[in-house]
């Protein structure tokens, strides 16, 4: 294969070349036989100025393309470069519309010929990248992009992404290709004539198989590693003690290791606790080393014993860090083997009998044949089946429902069990010392009728302090408006030609004799009427919390407690609507359960292509179940102690329309079902206690002092050396003066800060409301228009998005609110200053706020001092711990609430964080001290 490439990368004034925006740089590179053979770059003069947002992006100014030729100067340079080539682009269709349109303004016909999308082709051969964004695929691939948003630096690295794409296409198996080209036809690039070409090379050429990949029914998979039985490690295991000892073992893994006494006293902790059967609290400060500290105790225990320990996290990232990154060095360490596995909720896996069925189903949607065509090479690739791996669009999770793994009642050959990735999971689980999980995975096997994990007695729960925040939804319940829609869409009504027209169309060719059936049209219309009560549900659902919050000014997102006792007429209105949406699901769901229970007894008859959409249909009635079960729950039962409420944004009223029921209190689920029937559990985080009590923490688990073993470690740092605390004298009391006057005191000081530090800013808030009106005033002011500012929410991206490309920039600031206060690690020098603007209370108005302080109250306790101040302090721990994530850090942190030092409760903050001196100063004085101490 000697294809010709032309990879073209363009910068411009602007993205709609149709109203004026013109080139001001082309590049070129032509890449044929498997390397770049030319290149060719030339700014243009646009004959206009350069827009200030452009410069900022590209570095380009009039002054560079003063004097440059004009587009139809190089015109018939470019259409020769471009003859007989495939036109290859990192969004090819914004470079190939823009060149069009300069092409036809120089009077030449523009470019008709073959074109392929880098963004697409990484998208399909790199599932399980995080960002398919220019740079941070050069990043990934170690490739020299030094000048990003210049063309011919863009180009470059392009052909060079090009080249690096089109060798692991040539290497996949034939059957792989030929499956990649029956879904590449509705693509934005010509990929299907690429992939003809490389069919007819490939079938003219003898290929092995590599060792690695077998095909199984028609699909190239990864072959699983044969496991041979673990070794059993003939000396005693004994855990060491001593400090010596325990160096020696670090050393094995770290040869420049210093010794952390933290990390060893806390492996001291959680082995005691597992061999005393003890649960324990452990508090172990920022830089304890405690995934380590707990990872070699439970192992150690665990081979010892013959035992397995469950180790769960709050969010997958850190289960992915234990097994990328600590678990590797564990195995370094021990002289003997470690069976460790990561157990994921059923879900997470693919179903391989349902993604081979759905690969016949012909579909006209790009992103299912996208998704479809990333998942044939991601199983070439994956040992796990776990689609945390993958890096998918909205729609392609919306296939992703259709192939997950579950109970199947038509699919049911037995040819794929051994391929089966749930199982798989599980029998590795069984045979394992460690099973890695998460809070939400352990807390779903504890409220399930069946248990998902094997049977075990001692578990770790890192981020303990989390714990019960994830109960809640564990033990409670939600409905979701665009869950229940996506769910009735897929059945659908007959006009729609979902899953309701091919079952009726599958009953009229098998001839029904059954009168227990709903005739055809009756079904239709109990579909229709579903439908439109479901709307008008969900239409009064979010009218009555709008209602509740009439006079909140420029706040979007509300949350509104639903109180089941004193019910106004709106909400008697509301539980009418809910009784009648509950009773025609019910009578939906009764109809098509009838359906399937009739077409399960033709079972036999059925070709693969029925029993496939069978299946899904099977899926989204139990999902249905599942609908009509919340909605009897919340709005016709009576539960007892149960928070009810509603969150809306008022921007899109009806797709973000959610209902939400959770215990008011979780202490007694997790002591029930949870402490009291296992020998220990050893909960560690870095912020447990308040002004170094567990108190609060041990009632809000559920647990009693004298049962538990408390352990308080402080973090290694020199706190008073690497920082300094700040609380402005002369910004206003937040509670004294309006909100637009106290945004306006703090948007001043953050740009004096930000112009003394040059940047390396986070900015934590507790409302978004606050972020989006400092963010304005910011940008308005213009002061820091050379700063790059990412707010979240605003910007655009998840939180590790916006993380990197803080990071990216010297000049960065960072604006975050409720997932910023943890769980965000940016170590060094690109952090340097830490603004908290707000002490961290819960709205007053919260509805679990509201419902547990009355509880409170009515038991005759302080909801201020029993509830509201101990959880604002952990979390303000959280955001302390931002700043220092090393021993070489060094920053200030600036709190914005005089509260901290104005009030009696300020105490409690400052005896809860590491000993540093809090230095109340003027905006002068803070400009000063960051200029001599920075």
């Amino acid at each position: 294969m000697s294809n010709k490439y032309v990879v073209i990368d363009l910068e411009t004034t602007g993205n709609a070349p149709k109203k004026g925006d013109k080139m001001i740089q082309f590049a070129a590179v032509v890449v044929e036989n498997g390397e770049i053979i030319d290149q060719f770059s030339s700014f243009i003069q646009p004959n206009q100025s350069i827009p200030p947002f452009i410069e900022e992006l590209t570095g380009l100014t009039d002054d560079m393309v003063k004097g440059a030729p004009t587009f139809d100067e190089i015109a018939p340079k470019v259409l020769k470069m471009l003859d007989g080539a495939y036109f290859v682009a990192h969004n090819v269709l914004f470079d190939l519309s823009f060149l069009q349109e300069e092409l036809i303004d120089a009077g030449y016909n523009g470019f008709y010929g073959p074109v392929l999308d880098t963004v697409e082709l990484a998208r399909i051969l790199l599932p399980s990248e995080d960002s398919y964004k220019l740079s941070d695929l050069a990043n990934q691939f170690g490739l020299n992009h030094d000048r990003p948003h210049q063309a011919d630096s863009d180009a470059y690295v392009t052909a060079e992404l090009l080249l690096i794409l089109e060798k692991k296409l040539k290497y996949l198996p034939v059957q792989t290709i030929k499956q990649l080209h029956k879904l590449s036809g509705g693509l934005k690039s010509d990929l299907d004539i690429y992939l003809d070409e490389l069919i007819q090379w490939k079938e003219a050429t003898l290929e092995a198989l590599p060792d690695h990949l077998e095909i199984y029914q028609g699909i190239a998979l990864r072959k699983a590693e044969q496991k041979s039985e673990k070794p059993t490690y003939a000396k005693q295991i004994d855990f060491p003690t001593m400090t010596e000892d325990k160096t020696a073992l670090f050393k094995k893994a770290f040869p420049l290791f210093e010794i952390r006494e933290g990390q060893f006293a806390m492996m001291d902790a959680v082995y005691a606790a597992f061999g005393n059967e003890q649960h324990s609290l452990i508090e172990a400060g920022t830089g304890v080393g405690k995934s380590l500290a707990y990872l070699i105790p439970s192992v150690m225990y665990a081979v010892q014993n013959n035992d397995r320990i469950v180790i769960s996290t709050y969010t997958t990232q850190l289960q992915d860090q234990l097994l990328h990154k600590d678990l590797p060095l564990l195995k370094k360490m021990l002289p003997f083997s470690v069976e460790a596995v990561v157990l994921k909720g059923r879900s997470h896996y693919l179903s391989l009998q349902k993604f081979v069925a759905s690969l016949n189903e012909l579909d006209d949607n790009y992103d299912t044949n996208l998704t479809k065509m990333q998942i044939l090479i991601w199983l070439t690739e994956t040992a796990t089946g776990d689609m945390d791996e993958l890096n998918l669009s909205s729609g392609g999770m919306i296939y992703w429902n259709h192939i997950k793994n579950d109970e199947t009642v038509f699919l049911t050959e037995k040819s794929w069990i051994n391929k089966d990735f749930y199982y798989k999971a599980r029998n590795q689980a069984q045979k394992a010392d460690l099973i890695i999980t998460n809070h939400s995975m352990l807390l779903t096997d504890l409220a399930s009728d069946h248990s998902i994990l094997p049977s075990y007695q001692h578990a770790i729960i890192d981020e303990g302090h989390h714990f019960v925040k994830a109960a809640g939804p564990h033990f409670g319940l939600s409905l979701d408006y665009l869950n229940v829609r996506l769910i009735l869409s897929q059945i659908g009504t007959l006009e729609h030609r979902q899953l309701l027209f091919k079952l009726e169309k599958l009953l009229e060719e098998t001839d029904v004799k059954d009168d227990s059936l709903l005739h055809s049209f009756e079904m239709n219309e109990l579909m229709v009427e579903l439908l439109f009560e479901m709307d008008e549900f969900f239409r009064l659902i979010g009218t009555v919390a709008k209602n509740r919050k009439k006079g909140k000014k420029g706040v979007n997102r509300l949350k509104v407690g639903l109180n089941q006792v004193d019910q106004d007429s709106s909400q008697k209105l509301l539980v009418g609507k809910a009784e009648r949406f509950y009773f025609l699901t019910k009578d939906a769901v009764e109809a098509l359960g009838n359906r399937l229970n009739y077409l399960k007894k033709q079972v036999a008859q059925l070709h693969d292509k029925s029993r496939a959409f069978l299946e899904e249909l099977t899926s989204s009635v139990e999902d249905l179940k599942l609908v009509m079960d919340s909605v009897k729950a919340l709005f016709m039962a009576s539960p007892h102690e149960q928070v009810t409420w509603i969150e809306i944004d008022l921007r899109a009223m009806q797709n973000v329309t959610t209902v939400y029921s959770e215990p008011l209190n979780v202490a007694s689920l997790l002591s029930e079902r949870f402490f009291d029937r296992k020998r220990s559990i050893v909960l560690a985080s870095a912020t447990m206690t308040i002004k170094g009590s567990f108190s609060y923490m041990l009632k809000e688990l559920g647990l009693k002092a004298e049962e538990c073993k408390l352990v308080k470690i402080e973090s290694p740092f020199d706190y008073d050396k690497q920082v300094k605390f700040i609380i402005p004298e002369d910004l206003p009391d937040i509670k004294a003066v309006p909100m637009e006057e106290y945004v306006a005191s703090i948007s001043e000081q953050i740009i004096s800060i930000a112009e003394a530090t040059k940047g390396r800013m986070l900015i934590l808030f507790t409302s978004y409301e606050m972020l989006r009106d400092t963010h304005q005033l910011i940008k308005e002011s213009g002061f820091l228009d050379d700063f790059a500012i990412f707010a979240q929410g605003i910007s655009g991206g998840s939180r590790s998005r916006l993380t990197r490309n803080f990071q990216r920039f010297e000049k960065a600031i960072l604006l975050g609110t409720s997932s910023f206060w943890e769980g965000v690690d940016i170590p060094g020098e690109d952090l340097s200053c830490l603004i908290i603007v707000r002490l961290p209370f819960s709205p007053p108005d919260d509805p679990m706020t509201e419902a547990k302080s009355k509880k409170i109250q009515a038991e005759g306790g302080s909801p201020f001092s029993q509830f509201a101040l101990p959880e604002a302090v952990i979390r303000f721990k959280q955001g302390f711990g931002r700043l220092i994530r090393t021993k070489s850090d060094k920053g200030l942190i600036i709190v914005f609430d005089r509260r901290i030092v104005t009030t009696s409760y300020g105490k409690a903050f400052l005896q809860s964080v590491p000993a540093v001196k809090a230095e109340q100063k003027s905006i002068n004085e803070t400009i000063k001290l960051i200029d001599e101490w920075l």
